[in-house]
């Protein structure tokens, strides 16, 4: 809620039922930086023991300075559900932000991204989103990339202590929970807690919001053509930024892992467990089974990948190892390549040499990694 008088404007930020964060922004020479009880709130959460407190929470004035200087949080999406992120988050006390979106402002935007005003249509909503939060709010540092998520490498994601979304995309919600996992390390079996970077995940469509904290599971409200409105954001923001805080600080113990939200007929919520599928394709690493008859072609192999509500593929490349070497089945890129290898849709699995217990790796834009599928012949 923001409520204003004259030069003075006060923002609550209601942190999920944890606490009720209000900062007064005052206009003229006293800044918020001067403002001495501005974390008063956020102390009382860090500096003393309780209830619902994690059991490796240690209370420390240092951890509001650790959270403020070296938490370095990646936001990923600047619509709806990104503008109350960075504000939640940016009014709890991380200051080392970074927002990376692809999109440009809209005029459709304006009733419910409170970050962009008439004048930003057509900018970067990254950059206009990290102008406006780094002005409002001293000492927060919010760096914009405007650019697609899978412009970046392992190097960059694994900069980062936590990365929280607000795609409405599935593609790309798969790609980054993908890429995520792609970083996990293992030492003879057991993995390296270092190496784990959480996931908060967050969606929202009309009067319906989820979210969620995975180290393995990616899940969200499927956009279609009903944005969400600005209450809905809201509150699956508040929640999304509650969980970053307990993750970075250990103040309270995590969500486990899913709370879905719906107020279109009265206030609902429920929060359950995702169990792990054991040939879960981002991360079991067991290779997949794939099912063809030898006189299935291959352009009907790929449909199926493209069909299939596990894969869900957008346009799968495919090589396989045959007689010792590796060979390329079918691939959408280069131009050149793909002319090439377009004969092999139209032949059969017979006629292309795969035989059963043969290993087929699968690229596709919906993971950073190959997809690594076993044949079996059906007779």
């Amino acid at each position: 809620m923001v409520a204003s008088s004259g030069g003075h404007h006060q923002w609550k930020l209601a942190v999920g039922t944890v606490v009720i964060i209000t900062v007064v922004i005052i206009s003229g020479k006293k800044s918020m930086m001067d403002w001495g009880e501005r974390w008063s709130e956020v102390r009382k959460l860090l500096e003393r023991p309780g209830p619902f407190t994690h059991p490796d929470f240690e209370p420390s004035p240092d951890t509001l300075k650790m959270l403020q200087e070296n938490m370095r949080v990646l936001v990923i999406g600047a619509g709806g559900l990104g503008c109350e992120l960075l504000k939640d988050l940016a009014l709890m006390g991380f200051r080392n932000l970074h927002v990376i979106d692809m999109d440009t402002i809209d005029l459709s935007n304006l009733n419910r991204q409170f970050l962009f005003r008439k004048k930003d249509i057509g900018r970067s909503k990254a950059e206009v989103a990290a102008e406006f939060i780094n002005r409002r709010i001293q000492g927060c540092q919010v760096v914009p990339y405007y650019s697609k998520i899978q412009d970046y490498d392992d190097d960059f994601y694994r900069s980062f202590h936590l990365v929280v979304s607000g795609l409405d995309s599935i593609v790309a919600r798969r790609w980054i929970n993908g890429m995520l996992l792609s970083l996990l390390c293992y030492e003879d079996g057991m993995l390296d807690q270092s190496s784990v970077i959480p996931l908060v995940d967050g969606g929202t469509e009309g009067f319906k919001g989820i979210s969620g904290v995975t180290y393995r599971l990616t899940q969200g409200v499927v956009k279609r053509i009903i944005p969400a409105v600005a209450s809905t954001n809201a509150v699956i923001a508040a929640a999304c930024a509650t969980e970053v805080f307990k993750l970075a600080t250990s103040a309270c113990t995590p969500m486990n892992n899913y709370c879905v939200f719906n107020d279109s007929d009265g206030i609902y919520t429920y929060t359950y467990e995702q169990e792990k599928k054991e040939d879960c394709v981002a991360c079991s690493q067991v290779p997949q089974e794939l099912l063809v008859q030898l006189t299935e072609k291959l352009q009907d192999v790929i449909s199926r990948l493209k069909d299939s509500l596990q894969y869900q593929m957008k346009s799968p490349g495919l090589q396989a190892m045959i007689d010792g070497r590796t060979k390329s089945l079918y691939l959408h890129s280069p131009a050149s390549i793909e002319e090439r290898l377009r004969p092999n849709l139209k032949k059969t699995i017979e006629e292309l040499g795969l035989r059963d217990g043969m290993e087929i790796a699968v690229a596709d834009v919906t993971s950073p990694t190959t997809v690594l599928f076993k044949v079996k012949i059906q007779t």
